[in-house]
């Protein structure tokens, strides 16, 4: 996607350098840091310079390839996969990638590592943007279908937190099907849930749609049953940072409530994500590890004050104690469909096994082996 009139993904790789950009600084600032390490790698993760899911993973296999790139030891592979591992627990897509580059450099010879891994991570990367890119084809024809059915008016598509071009590689899921939908000249406008406690929908969704000309409005987190109830959502999608076998989905905290309302008042609720996302190994979603963050990002806020100085306030009584979950858990029996790069399906094991076949037979195989 675009920048003003350049094109940049979240992550890439430049003259044996690997560089991002600093979400934790957007919107306020648009700053691009090199991570020359893979030490850097893991605090861009855990400090959430990058986030999103599958941005994680990217960012989590060119972490890989520097550490190779220094030492491609067998204890420094090994210190890499566990290092990085630990950096964020509720999001999938990062040990789904260090799986992959477990495997595609451990068996060869020291000598060959370095340039394997870095070009494992390369494909990662140019895997995700391809498989967000066919998500967003099938979510344009869940929007075609719906825009038909109000001709006369905007579609009015609510979001929470952050699932675009910033939280993958490039076009991102949940944001990709609205992208499309505007290019090919549909009318469309987005409530963009503000997303507390750290603000991914006002700092980085609005940014996002503004950037593309997106009409959107920025809605505080608890406004969008109203919305509902009035009539003025036509459907709900938001991304995900895990999928259990069952369709449980665990993405940012307030996404369940958003569900819910979107039930009672019979408002399509869809879920984007590309095949990277799924936990198989999860039978539902009461096993999915819900990340505890810190008290600091509920009791302060960082912005822009009057005087365009950056700055954080405290927003509660000092002494206050906060809870701060990241995430929570959406029952499969509240989502409409899941949206992925091989079609849209019920949210239910069925529906999944349905669009990846051979994960049935990976586990009949698996089974035969015992």
């Amino acid at each position: 996607m675009k920048v003003g009139d350049k094109h940049y993904r979240s992550i890439w790789d430049e003259d044996g350098k690997v560089f991002v950009i600093d979400q934790s600084l957007l919107p306020h600032e648009f700053r691009i840091i090199p991570l020359p390490t893979s030490g850097d790698a893991a605090h861009a993760i855990r400090s959430m310079q990058v986030r999103g899911a599958p941005c994680i993973g990217a960012t989590a296999a060119y972490g890989v390839a520097l550490a190779l790139g220094e030492d491609a030891s067998d204890a420094a592979l090994h210190s890499a996969l566990e290092t990085l591992g630990a950096t964020r627990p509720t999001a999938v897509n990062l040990r789904w990638a260090l799986d992959q580059m477990r495997t595609a450099v451990a068996p060869l010879p020291m000598r060959d590592r370095a340039e394997a891994a870095l070009a494992w991570a390369r494909k990662i990367c140019e895997d995700d943007v391809l498989l967000c890119r066919d998500i967003g084809e099938h979510g344009l024809a869940v929007l075609r279908s719906l825009a038909a059915q109000k001709p006369d008016r905007p579609l009015n598509v609510l979001t929470h937190c952050n699932a675009g071009w910033i939280a993958c590689v490039d076009w991102g899921t949940a944001l990709a099907p609205l992208y499309l939908a505007h290019d090919e000249g549909m009318k469309i406008h987005v409530w963009v849930d503000e997303t507390r406690p750290r603000l991914q929908g006002a700092a980085l969704t609005a940014w996002e749609l503004g950037s593309h000309g997106i009409a959107h409005h920025v809605i505080t987190d608890n406004a969008g049953g109203l919305l509902m109830q009035r009539g003025q959502v036509d459907v709900v999608i938001v991304g995900t940072d895990r999928v259990a076998a069952n369709g449980d989905t665990a993405n940012k905290i307030g996404t369940y409530l958003k569900a819910l309302a979107a039930h009672d008042n019979g408002v399509p609720f869809y879920v984007a994500l590309p095949h990277t996302t799924i936990d198989w190994s999860l039978a539902s979603g009461d096993h999915i590890p819900i990340e505890d963050r810190g008290e600091g990002e509920v009791l302060s806020v960082r912005g822009r004050m009057k005087s365009g100085v950056l700055g954080e306030v405290d927003i509660a009584p000092l002494g206050s104690p906060a809870l701060n979950p990241g995430f929570d858990v959406t029952p499969a029996r509240l989502i409409t469909g899941f949206i992925t790069e091989r079609g849209v399906a019920p949210a239910s094991a069925e529906g999944l096994r349905g669009l990846y076949p051979e994960r049935i037979e990976a586990q009949h195989g698996a089974v035969g082996r015992r």
